[in-house]
């Protein structure tokens, strides 16, 4: 389908119509909000059920400085001021704005605001991104959330992609309110008691368990089967996202709901809200984002359109950095640098030689900050890669200003970051040449739990409880899922918590992937202790090695995430007080009620004397979860090993 007359621009008293021969779209006038996409004969895909302020719009969340809270003030954004930018037969941009004023001051947050939307001649959909400023003078105040929020027509659409693997028909979002729909352990969690399609009953609905990675969260969206349309929402770029690439974020849900989440603190806590503080310029463009439509003819497959949205999707990667964005606060591909190098990993206890990573090795250049400071970084631009298989890394189109470059790298514990403050100018070429990370190592393993991979999947994962089902993943890779499984931890171990044998036992089946609390019979909970168990043999020593009294052992604990928790360390002794070590609480993740895997990552080591532990007997370290006020709070571990004091010679232990 093509436009014969390129992009027309009908500019009324409250509304403006951008119109292309393929799609019309209606917005309102001065607000910005998406009224009406009209597509393939079909009037309105969005719900016209709904207001016309609630179908298609950008909105934040925001609250005064100093508060500690993920959540505020909800903002539905409407400009107050209209626009064109650009108006010809290739091309229309228009702009929405809403300035800030100090008569405004605790009425409404303390940014200016330019929302634009971008039609195309023969382009199946538009464009649109944001450009938040906060003027040095403006007062100090926090920024939870912001978004795109589209809402499709119930009655049209009903099947929701995801990626291959995730996608499925919907119910309806009258099947979440009572009386159809059962509230579970919070608001977002429904059991579906009598939904309008008996075959939803008893299933759970939760929109947490459709949260996607960022580097994964490239085109999701719904199709109408009759007639067959998509509705997609790609992303062809992260520099604008919070949190780097394992940053999690809501996709679809029900609605239908499509969003282009941009900043929040889903699977981090308030250590991912941004801050502001006094006399702190920024500025800040989100996007742009494309909305793509596509149809099938009748009789055919509607599932094909999902393949044409990833066709469609690659392309919008490959076409990034726009060239046809009109805003100067957006860089065109010759106003950005790249850097490029080779990364490396020494670990002098695994190969005399440095190791090539590998193509899961992740590479990146973001904001100044400490090790790992990435991952709760929210204020500037991240630009992430993946290196190849012989180490090698290249990032493209950076925008200009000053960065750190960090890695991780699948296998090892720990994060590199280059010290080196670099530059990005426009037009450079940056060669770092070879970079070495050396993760964190004291001596050879003793033993090891799990894999270092910022994940607890590879951990046991229960079935879901049989009245609390997701059938999406029920024998799917991500069941974890599932709503209700840190429930399972208090039915598998009825009577003692988790005990571990090095050598005996298998992580993939006997360690849970949640540490939890338990329910106790009075409905309160209580901290639980896990146990692993070694043997440690009398080591080979050399002459210059110390006994084993006066040897000092590593003990690395790598958390996936953490949630209102504190960890604590014994060795040999469950009572003893204090522990040898404590995290204190640490971590508002959510992860565990969220369905995730991962949230912070964070890396703990800890000395143990050699005093404590026994040559040639069974030692036992004792994790315990002390925090016990909530069925959520808990752990994920991610890796746990121990390693031997270092040798001055070969290693001691074979």
């Amino acid at each position: 389908m093509s436009s014969a007359n390129g992009v027309h621009l009908d500019i009324g008293d409250h509304h403006v119509v951008m119109d292309n021969g393929i799609l019309k779209m209606t917005l309102s006038k001065p607000g910005g909000v998406v009224t009406g996409i009209r597509y393939n004969g079909i009037d309105n895909l969005l719900e016209v059920l709904n207001e016309e302020d609630n179908r298609g719009y950008w909105d934040l969340v925001w609250s005064k400085a100093g508060s500690t809270a993920t959540t505020g003030t909800f903002d539905r954004m409407k400009g107050t001021n209209f626009k064109v930018i650009v108006e010809n037969e290739e091309r229309v941009e228009i702009s929405f704005t809403r300035k800030w004023n100090t008569s405004l001051l605790d009425k409404r947050v303390p940014l200016n605001i330019d929302i634009r939307f971008v039609m195309l001649d023969n382009s199946s959909g538009f464009y649109t991104y944001a450009i938040y400023e906060h003027l040095k003078e403006w007062p100090p105040f926090n920024l939870p959330q912001t978004r795109i929020v589209f809402k499709l027509r119930k009655d049209k659409f009903q099947y929701m992609a995801i990626a291959d693997n995730r996608q499925r028909h919907m119910p309806f979002p009258d099947d979440r309110l009572p009386p159809r729909g059962k509230e579970l352990a919070f608001p977002e969690a429904v059991l579906l008691v009598n939904p309008i399609e008996a075959d939803f009953k008893g299933e759970v609905d939760d929109k947490y368990e459709y949260s996607c990675e960022n580097r994964d969260l490239k085109v999701h969206g719904w199709i109408c089967k009759k007639p067959g349309i998509g509705f997609w929402q790609i992303t062809p770029s992260n520099e604008f996202r919070s949190g780097g690439p394992l940053k999690q974020n809501l996709t679809s849900h029900v609605g239908p709901i499509t969003l282009a989440m941009f900043l929040s603190a889903h699977y981090a806590g308030k250590d991912m809200v941004l801050k502001f503080q006094s006399n702190e310029p920024w500025k800040k463009v989100f996007g742009p984002v494309f909305i793509y439509l596509n149809s099938v003819p009748n009789e055919t497959d509607p599932l094909q359109l999902w393949d044409d949205a990833k066709i469609q999707m690659m392309i919008e990667v490959q076409s990034w950095p726009y060239n046809f964005i009109a805003s100067k606060d957006f860089p065109s591909s010759d106003q950005r640098g790249c850097l490029s190098g080779r990364l490396k990993v020494r670990d002098r206890y695994i190969s005399e030689e440095d190791i090539v990573c590998g193509e899961e090795a992740q590479v990146g250049l973001a904001p100044p900050g400490k090790v790992g400071s990435w991952q709760l970084e929210s204020k500037g631009y991240q630009f992430w890669t993946k290196a190849d298989e012989n180490g090698y890394f290249s990032i493209n189109d950076v925008r200009v200003g000053q960065y750190n470059l960090y890695a991780w790298v699948p296998g090892f514990i720990g994060d590199y970051k280059n010290d080196l403050l670099i530059n990005i100018t426009a037009g450079c070429d940056i060669d770092v040449g070879e970079i070495v990370y050396e993760p964190p190592r004291d001596g050879p393993t003793l033993w090891e739990i799990g894999i270092p991979n910022r994940s607890a999947a590879e951990f046991y994962v229960p079935d879901p409880n049989p009245k609390y089902v997701n059938p999406l993943y029920l024998h799917h890779p991500d069941r974890f899922r599932q709503y209700g499984l840190w429930e399972r931890y208090a039915e598998l171990y009825p009577d003692g918590d988790l005990v571990y044998t090095i050598g005996v036992n298998d992580y993939t089946k006997d360690w849970f992937f949640a540490h939890v609390t338990r329910r106790t019979d009075k409905d309160t909970y209580e901290g639980t202790t896990w146990q692993i168990k070694f043997d440690l043999d009398k080591p080979n020593y050399n002459s210059e090695t110390p006994t084993t009294v006066d040897a000092t052992f590593q003990l690395r604990i790598a958390l996936a995430t953490a949630n209102a928790a504190q960890l604590e360390v014994r060795i040999n002794d469950q009572n003893a007080n204090p522990p040898l070590f404590s995290t204190g609480e640490i971590g508002h993740d959510n992860t565990i009620a969220r369905h995730g895997i991962h949230g912070v990552y964070r890396l703990y080591s800890i000395g143990i004397p050699g005093s404590l532990l026994v040559n040639g007997k069974t030692n036992t370290i004792f994790l315990t979860q002390a925090n016990n006020t909530s069925p959520l709070q808990g752990f994920m571990y991610d890796y746990i090993r121990l390693e031997a004091p270092r040798s001055t010679g070969h290693d001691m232990y074979i």
